[in-house]
């Protein structure tokens, strides 16, 4: 457990920063990065329009200048599939000298927005849009490139290579099917071959088709890369056009280019414990490597997830081994570029066209589809492959700000009469819009008749608490009687929720209630009856679907721990064990329900990840510190499994909160280092340490400080806490837990 907060010790700097690490991890994992680079630049560059020569001085430019300046120290840029509809429209609109001057302008654009820092909001668009605009490029990519691996020549739209499938499947182009098709059966079986996969796909399929094709004599179209490369690069030139028209163009690559680079950086963060991205200086570096890379007349630059994943993969540690790869390419390129001149095109059409395929996920259609994104999916999707980039995003973020302001107009008024009593449900956002269908609803409830009104809504506007109150008084006198919570109507006007309790989150007064206050067991399960429709269908889909957790979390059964409100996660995510002590006995310890909980979780659900979740004053640490009761009990039997964590916490330095600086009581000392034990105890179970081998499973040690409302990282080999936002050194960790 180690943190840049630490206690004032002497602790080793982590060795990713030094030499022998970037000789150890960084220079392996840069060689790897440079293999997979060189096939995806040239493909890139073939369907974009642009010259082979720009996708790799891109691949150069942007591992050397955005690993160098970027905030995303294991992120790998260079030209990227998403911008091939962009670049490949410039290219016709026009000409390359000018498509790499936009790409100057834009780089200067992107830098703008990075020092201005209000670079993330780009992060700000609707994931279904951004998903919806890769898989719409994807279609587009994978249709285009079909043509060059049947022998023949893209069109410029989705439209028209659709139109010329036919006729490019009559004309007989055997050698390049031959290659393209090998190319593409490749890519999709090495990766499956467990012993061999870490060598990259797209390399071992290029150089094998390219020694089948120069051995057999096939008769098939190559890359044609100038004699000298240096002397060969375009001159960047002034658009010739509106001013409109240019405008756009350099918005669209740089909006375009900072989406994606975010969005990569975002989910290589995921991928390993470094360093989090910094997401400002992130889109200067890929400012400053699309302004030198288009002033050298090379392509646009964007952070690569397939490149950065493979580098995080290879066992990268830091920027050096992007800006290594960047250094190979180009030593590569100006040695031995006779070499590239052997591929042919139809092997770099099968890379692209698997690689378009796959920015169409299943999965972020799946997650759509539950969260009722879909449509706008679909819309952003079809509008990119067929109106282009531009009109089609356009299409998706209209479509989806207007499903968000529908769902905030939404709200549902019924009248119904039960026992006598007319009952009045306002549910939903009530605001102006919807104030004529609430006075319809209104006026159909009898004179004189006796209503309640029961308000469940997140808000409610001025002209909407207006309309309620005049119809309340004419109701009121014209004999009849109206039940309304004042203080939850109020509350509604000023943004506060008045839904049931078991939808409302946590306030100060709610938190312990007074004993006269209290609700019932069967008053609380009756509340939920009466609005359980507000979450229904999501539940009938989640019974429809089955059990899909992502974690299994095991915590102490102390009733002030609400495991989804710390992990902010949702019904059907998170399978939950739940004990005194948050304790997993070792294996063999005739445990049978905590041994049953993580085989199931293991070997049936197959979670992603185990987190043990202890947390301070924690009544369980406490009765082992002063010895549980000897009489025999079933507590004091369960309560000995904590024995090797006193025997550990009694040996540990003091621990001090990393955000705090306040020094743990022994109590809490104790709840850390068993959170420590626990996952030590994990590995005891063949299943764990089998899926944690294979890099199915993560192990996650968590504390949670009850009265900061604070979570903690807890690695087991350290003995200090750690930020869950600061850097986890994972490396060179002293074994003192």
């Amino acid at each position: 457990m180690a943190t840049s907060h630490s206690p004032p010790t002497s602790t080793p700097a982590p060795d990713r920063r030094t030499w022998h690490s970037v000789l150890r991890h960084d220079l392996p994992a840069s060689l790897v990065v440079f293999l997979i680079a060189i096939p995806l630049s040239l493909g890139i560059a073939a369907a974009s329009g642009a010259p082979l020569i720009a996708g790799l001085v891109a691949a150069v430019v942007g591992g050397v200048v955005a690993g160098a300046l970027g905030g995303s120290p294991l992120q790998v840029s260079g030209p990227a599939a998403g911008l091939t509809v962009v670049v490949a429209g410039l290219v016709s609109q026009f000409g390359w000298a000018a498509t790499a001057a936009i790409t100057c302008a834009a780089g200067l654009l992107q830098i703008l927005l990075g020092v201005t820092r209000i670079g993330r909001l780009a992060l700000s668009l609707s994931p279904a849009v951004v998903h919806g605009m890769l898989a719409g490029i994807g279609v587009t990519i994978a249709v285009q490139q079909l043509h060059v691996v049947l022998g023949g020549q893209a069109q410029s739209s989705l439209i028209a290579n659709l139109a010329g499938l036919p006729g490019q499947l009559v004309a007989h182009h055997p050698a390049s099917v031959v290659v393209g098709v090998l190319t593409v059966v490749m890519l999709l079986i090495w990766p499956r071959l467990p012993k061999v996969k870490v060598i990259p796909a797209p390399l071992v399929a290029v150089v094998a088709v390219t020694v089948l094709a120069a051995s057999l004599r096939l008769d098939v179209i190559r890359v044609s890369l100038p004699d000298n490369p240096l002397q060969e690069l375009v001159v960047p030139a002034m658009p010739t056009g509106g001013p409109l028209a240019i405008g756009t163009a350099v918005l669209t690559v740089a909006l375009v280019a900072s989406v994606e680079s975010l969005l990569s950086a975002v989910a290589v963060d995921k991928l390993h414990r470094g360093k989090r991205s910094n997401l400002d200086r992130e889109l200067i570096g890929q400012g400053a490597a699309n302004a030198v890379s288009g002033a050298l007349g090379g392509m646009p630059v964007t952070g690569v997830i397939v490149r950065s994943s493979t580098n995080v993969a290879a066992g990268a540690r830091s920027r050096a081994s992007a800006i290594m790869h960047g250094i190979w390419i180009a030593v590569f390129v100006l040695a031995a570029g006779a070499l590239l001149e052997l591929i042919p095109m139809a092997a770099l059409a099968g890379v692209l066209l698997v690689t378009g395929l796959r920015l169409v996920q299943l999965a972020h259609i799946r997650t759509l589809r539950r969260h009722d994104e879909l449509l706008v999916y679909v819309v952003t999707a079809a509008g990119v492959a067929v109106l282009g980039l531009a009109e089609g995003v356009l299409a998706g973020l209209l479509l989806a700000l207007g499903r968000v302001l529908y769902r905030l107009a939404r709200a549902t008024v019924t009248a119904t009469e039960e026992d006598g009593v007319w009952i009045v449900r306002i549910r939903g956002t009530l605001v102006f819009l919807g104030v004529a269908s609430l006075v319809r609803t209104l006026r159909t409830i009898p004179v004189g008749a006796t209503v309640r009104v029961k308000l469940q809504v997140d808000h409610l506007d001025h002209a909407a608490y207006e309309a309620i109150e005049d119809w309340q008084r004419g109701h009121v006198a014209r004999g009849g009687t109206v039940e309304l919570n004042r203080s939850a109507f109020r509350a509604a006007l000023h943004g506060g929720t008045t839904g049931p309790r078991w939808l409302t989150r946590w306030q100060h007064d709610q938190v312990v209630p007074a004993p006269d206050q209290r609700v019932s067991t069967l008053d609380g399960i009756r509340e939920f009856e009466d609005s359980a429709d507000l979450i229904r269908p999501m539940l009938a889909q989640l019974a429809a679907d089955g059990q899909k957790p992502a974690q299994l979390f095991i915590t102490c059964a102390d009733s002030r721990i609400v495991p989804n409100m710390i992990t902010t996660t949702g019904p059907g995510e998170q399978f939950c064990v739940r004990n005194v002590g948050n304790l997993v006995p070792p294996y063999g310890s005739n445990s049978n329900s905590v041994d049953a909980a993580v085989e199931y979780a293991v070997t049936v659900l197959g979670v992603s990840s185990i987190v043990v979740c202890g947390h301070s004053h924690c009544g369980a640490a406490g009765a082992a510190l002063d010895g549980p009761p000897d009489d025999g009990s079933g507590l004091r039997t369960w309560l000995r499994h904590l024995e090797p964590s006193v025997r550990r916490a009694v040996a540990l330095p003091d621990i001090v909160d990393p955000a705090t600086g306040v020094r743990l009581s022994p109590a809490d000392k104790l709840s850390v280092a068993n959170v420590a034990v626990q996952l030590e105890n994990l590995r005891s179970f063949a299943s764990v340490r089998k899926a944690e081998d294979e890099g199915r499973l993560e192990l996650v040690g968590l504390w949670f400080d009850i009265g900061a409302a604070a979570a903690r990282l807890v690695l087991d080999r350290r003995p200090y806490l750690v930020r869950a936002d600061e850097e986890l050194a994972a490396t060179a960790a002293p074994a003192d837990l």
